[in-house]
């Protein structure tokens, strides 16, 4: 019987934990404050729960900061025409989303803009995609 109960206990730490590491947007990002951010593809982070991309980006004062944008599943950006390849790094990009409440350099990405002007990554599958922006 304890050990049953410990079992039990253990299945639901653990599905507790995994439960918590994948949030709620509302949770962490401001969807009433949608923001546009310029910069240098540093990192690209092919993951699960969430896709992930950092840039560099230059202030008026020219201080730079490296800001890491999620986006969704690696499945989810499948769907949508994205590969491991999309953004490669030194990309000059201009990204569209909404900042985290916390103040952290961190955002959701809503749309990737690359430097030809072709949108790579939106919110809503029917807009461009990786394939048809000429950026293979």
């Amino acid at each position: 019987m304890k050990r049953k109960l410990c079992f039990l206990i253990a299945g639901v730490l653990l599905f507790g934990a995994a439960a918590s590491a994948h949030h709620a947007f509302n949770a962490e990002y401001d969807a009433n404050k949608s923001m546009r951010w310029t910069g240098t593809v540093t990192k690209v982070e092919w993951t699960n729960p969430h896709a992930r991309f950092y840039i560099d980006v230059k202030d008026a004062n020219g201080v730079v900061t490296n800001w890491n944008f999620e986006m969704g599943s690696t499945v989810q950006l499948r769907r949508q025409g994205w590969t491991r390849d999309s953004l490669k790094l030194g990309d000059q990009i201009t990204v569209d989303g909404y900042p985290a409440k916390d103040g952290a350099k961190m955002a959701s990405a809503k749309k990737v803009i690359l430097a030809d002007g072709h949108s790579v990554f939106s919110e809503t599958p029917t807009d461009a995609r990786p394939a048809d922006s000429n950026h293979q």
